[in-house]
């Protein structure tokens, strides 16, 4: 022994008692002869090991997992500090037999270099840090996994599709992707509360597991869907999953400390590389592909296939969208007028303001074509925002006339619509007095509590409400007067045909006659001949418009002196 060692291992005893009780034990390890020295009780750290193990360096390194040189390693890897010593840490596992369990070591020291440069001589401590590397390893667990079903959480199951993705281009193999959707679990949350979802949610993921083949990965993508990646997976392998995994979420009842629950799942795919070849197509098209499971049935499965009248209709719906943003930033949103007239003297009452946009060739959109879109794409705020602008201009104006402004149901709750018609109906009083607000019959029904607070406010500024396309919801005539509505416009698909169809005839001449009852005015929409417009008057509708009585026109219809005739509601 040379006198170094014989001074550090006779500084050894001193300390070791106060280092077996923190878990810990000195050595020092003369690299050149391999001989390990430790601290007297190193027994009591490494309790299960021989003598003969710790004897020396290359002993010791057969314990070691999972990489046995790791301590040479790091000394050799470690850039030489001078003569003080060059310091190292590692961590490595110990195992004394094949049966026993793992003790995770951290040995922390420094070495000293011989004549040659090389590490001749190192000193240290280890210590057992099993709790710490258990904490270390719950951690990552978590940064990896969704702590209530155990699976990947949703960026480390990217990860692995963008790999597979890779994979499937190297070696010409195909895989494929499903997003697996939870049916009705907003229910389950309203019915029995979170705790029994989340019950659910994680028998679900267990039922999948249990019919996954090796290989293949299941990750939770978000609050009622699992994304599934079937390695080495054909189009007809893919069938076959999907119904097995249907299979085993509906066949069996969920038990829940609330009692069983009866659940399904509807699944979307895509067969990769063939029809997405990156994370982001994957991702997409098995979202497209579930929707449409969703809308045919819950509980079904639906394969994403190229759709020609799709992506036509996106390229449309792309160009529309630059059109409307575009044409609300130029001003070039516009209104147009179509007239509604009494019934007995065929006089104006109001007017219907629809929107129209002209475009750069100079054409113009119709209503239908904005509307449909803007609402799809998420526009019809800024659109209606702009047509209120406009209308109340216009009223502001023409102090004679009356016009209706018909609004969609997003904005029907949009507290910055309504903070806008405040401040307009504020700087032009009086003009609310003359200002019918048409809500689709759809909205209506929604939620009849929020929709009678946005009616109250309106009309506190003197304004009409009317429900538009009345009879093709489910609207009671309570609700119209729960609501306070002024006037029920009747949806024209009953009424073009009135003429020639006794059920149509039934069916209107019906809601005239209750809405009279009511005090509620009526117009009848889409009136296309003058036998209908007879008989709508004989019948009691205050109200008609249509193609008989005028289509719509952007240039004013009305004179200086024009008088609105809409009586007040009863």
């Amino acid at each position: 022994m040379s006198r170094n060692e014989a001074t550090v291992t006779s500084a050894l005893p001193q300390t070791s008692t106060i280092l077996a009780s923190l878990g810990q034990a000195a050595f020092v390890w003369d690299i050149a002869t391999d001989a390990l020295h430790w601290s007297d009780h190193v027994g009591a750290v490494f309790p299960d090991i021989p003598a003969a193990s710790l004897s020396s360096g290359a002993e010791f390194a057969k314990l070691i997992e999972p990489e046995r040189a790791i301590r040479l390693d790091a000394l050799s890897q470690s850039p030489v500090h001078g003569g003080d010593g060059t310091p190292y840490r590692i961590e490595y596992g110990v195992r004394a037999s094949t049966s026993a369990p793992l003790l995770w070591i951290e040995e922390s020291g420094s070495w000293l270099a011989g004549a040659d440069g090389k590490p001749a001589r190192a000193q240290g401590i280890v210590r057992i840090n099993n709790e710490r590397r258990a904490r270390d390893q719950q951690l990552l667990k978590l940064a990896r996994h969704d702590p209530l079903t155990g699976e990947l959480n949703r960026a480390h199951l990217i990860a692995a599709l963008a790999a597979t993705i890779e994979e499937t281009t190297r070696f010409r193999t195909s895989c494929a992707f499903m997003l697996i959707g939870i049916d009705h679990l907003a229910r389950i949350n309203d019915a029995f509360g979170f705790d029994v979802a989340d019950a659910v949610i994680a028998e679900v993921a267990n039922r999948i597991r249990s019919r996954l083949r090796a290989g293949d990965v299941l990750g939770r993508f978000s609050g009622n869907k699992f994304g599934l990646i079937l390695k080495n997976s054909t189009v007809d392998d893919m069938n076959v999953a999907a119904e097995r995994f249907l299979a085993i979420i509906r066949d069996e009842v969920v038990p829940t400390k609330s009692g069983p629950v009866s659940v399904t799942a509807s699944i979307g795919a895509v067969s990769v590389p063939r029809y997405a070849r990156n994370t982001d197509e994957v991702i997409n098209r098995a979202h497209e592909a579930l929707d449409g499971a969703k809308r045919r049935r819950a509980g079904s499965f639906s394969v994403w296939r190229p759709n020609v009248e799709r992506d036509a209709q996106r390229r449309v719906n792309i160009r529309v969208t630059d059109e409307i943003v575009t044409a609300l930033n130029e001003r070039r949103i516009a209104i147009a007028y179509e007239p509604v007239v009494a019934a007995r003297s065929r006089e104006a009452a109001f007017y219907e303001c629809l929107v129209r946009m002209e475009q750069d060739d100079g054409q113009v959109l119709l209503a239908p074509d904005i509307v449909r879109v803007a609402e799809r794409l998420g526009l019809i705020r800024l659109v209606d925002h702009r047509v209120l602008e406009l209308v109340i201009a216009e009223l502001a104006n023409s102090p004679a006339v009356r016009l209706s402004l018909n609004i969609s149901p997003d904005t029907t709750m949009d507290t910055d619509w309504w903070t806008s018609i405040e401040c307009l109906m504020r700087a032009h009083p009086g003009v609310g007095e003359r200002l019918i607000v048409e809500i689709t019959e759809t909205v209506a029904i929604q939620d009849i509590d929020d929709v009678r607070g946005f009616v109250t406010r309106l009309k506190n500024f003197g304004s009409h409400i009317a429900i538009d396309d009345f009879g093709a919801g489910y609207t009671s005539f309570r609700n119209l007067r729960k609501l306070g509505v002024d006037i029920v416009k009747i949806d024209g698909a009953f009424v073009q045909n009135i003429a020639q169809s006794a059920d149509d005839r039934a069916f209107v001449q019906t809601l005239i006659d209750l809405a009279r009852r009511l005090q509620i005015k009526t117009v009848a929409e889409w009136v296309q001949d003058e036998e209908s417009a007879v008989m709508l008057r004989e019948w009691g509708c205050d109200y008609i418009q249509g193609r008989l009585i005028g289509l719509a026109s952007s240039q004013r219809p009305w004179g200086a002196g024009a008088e609105a005739v809409l009586p007040a509601a009863g």
